[in-house]
């Protein structure tokens, strides 16, 4: 069962998500709340599996609080629940039509899957399951803005050669493109006949490789060098 943490500034809106949740019976909602500070407090001591974050304004509070949840370090004096794991919450972000440029920015802050506001309710819980599984969400229109953005943004790496597709084994460059198309790990290791582990084991080298720490990054990375187009 994957446990989420509703933030969103919005009370009706914030109710809705909680009772939409819950209604699954494999979601269980462990709190909500309408502060990002709050929400980072929350996060450090529930230790949800995902982080449902949506009604903040992405250029502003949004990116520090996707930023302190997926980079806790700083809080590690919270007390935490027994049991809990060593790594941060995932986290899905909620946007609104007209800020998809703000998508980058999310991503580099350690998001790890995007969707519009919207979406259907079946949507939302779909994508909530796959970033609780580890894989990224992003919908098409977002892919093109995030792309666009990436060309604009990337830079050249100080003191040494940017990343390229020369970079990867063949294997690694399979399981990328695998990645950037949308399959899910189990997917690609029925897809590629290798096991799952071993596919967990190519995604991190690949991240490692390119200097990401999150799989959506690897997807824009596979858009940027053509190694898989955009849907029309």
């Amino acid at each position: 069962m994957a446990s989420v943490l509703v933030v969103n500034d919005q009370p009706l809106q914030r109710v809705g998500l909680r009772m939409l949740l819950t209604a699954e019976p494999d979601l269980t909602v462990v709190g909500d709340t309408a502060s990002g500070a709050e929400a980072v407090r929350m996060s450090a001591a529930l230790r949800p599996d995902v982080v449902l974050l949506g009604g903040h304004r992405p250029e502003t509070d949004g990116i520090e609080t996707i930023r302190r949840i997926a980079h806790p370090q700083h809080l590690t004096a919270l007390p935490r629940p027994a049991g809990a794991g060593g790594q941060p919450p995932r986290i899905l972000v909620l946007t609104s039509t007209g800020h998809e440029e703000h998508a980058y920015a999310a991503l580099r802050a350690g998001a790890g899957g995007f969707l519009l506001k919207d979406a259907t309710a079946h949507e939302l819980t779909a994508a909530v399951r796959v970033v609780a599984a580890g894989d990224a969400v992003i919908t098409p229109e977002l892919t093109r803005a995030l792309i666009d953005t990436v060309r604009h943004e990337r830079a050249p790496r100080p003191g040494g050669r940017t990343v390229g597709p020369d970079s990867f084994t063949e294997r690694e460059r399979d399981v990328l493109v695998a990645v950037a198309s949308g399959w899910s790990n189990a997917e690609i290791a029925a897809r590629l006949s290798i096991a799952p582990t071993t596919v967990k084991s190519h995604v991190s080298h690949i991240l490692a490789k390119i200097g990401a720490r999150a799989r959506v990054q690897a997807v824009a990375f596979a858009y940027e060098y053509g190694l898989v187009h955009p849907a029309a």
